[in-house]
């Protein structure tokens, strides 16, 4: 896998280090009690395996299954809930977490279901956040890093179900496309 990597862009140490600070300030800025935290699969669970264990209280974690890229490069500019279950999040603070922010489709439709599900509060977090003009006006709550408009994989990231396991965030050569 190493070898269609054409650079590491943040390694290991680096993603670890801003996960203790994320952690650090979603526990200051929620109020005491429990808090309801949605992973959207399959590329937010590693971020969310490791940013959850440095967070101390009770969470309850619910998976969300949902798809815009469906196997290419570029979102589709269509998000699709696979699941049929919906998370329980009536009067509850919630957490959003999802690997990357991109064109903003996934978050806001997922956040505004939230919304009408009768989340009290919704806020987000995203390991990775494109510099880029979005296709809806949202931002995260708290982002990992800032990276620029390529295409990237590792630490949850994949490309058509490969890389995620990479230990780093690293941009893909095109001769592995």
């Amino acid at each position: 896998m190493r070898d269609d990597i054409e650079r590491i862009l943040i390694d290991e140490e680096i993603i670890e280090r801003r996960l203790d600070h994320m952690a650090e300030e979603i526990e200051r800025d929620f109020p005491a009690g429990t808090l309801v935290v949605i992973i959207l699969l399959k590329g937010a669970l590693v971020f969310a395996a490791d940013l959850l264990r440095r967070v101390p209280r009770q969470l309850e974690i619910e998976c969300l299954n949902v798809a815009s890229y469906h196997g290419g490069m570029e979102s589709s500019g269509n998000v699709d809930f696979l699941d049929r279950h919906f998370p329980e999040v009536k009067g509850r603070d919630v957490l959003l977490l999802d690997d990357i922010l991109d064109t903003g489709r996934t978050i806001a439709a997922v956040s505004e279901r939230l919304r009408e599900e009768g989340a009290n509060a919704v806020r987000t977090a995203v390991l990775l956040a494109k510099d880029k003009t979005r296709a809806a006006d949202v931002e995260a709550d708290y982002t990992g890093f800032e990276i620029g408009d390529e295409f990237v994989v590792g630490y949850g990231l994949d490309y058509q179900g490969r890389y995620r396991n990479l230990p780093y965030v690293g941009v893909l050569k095109r001769s592995a496309v």
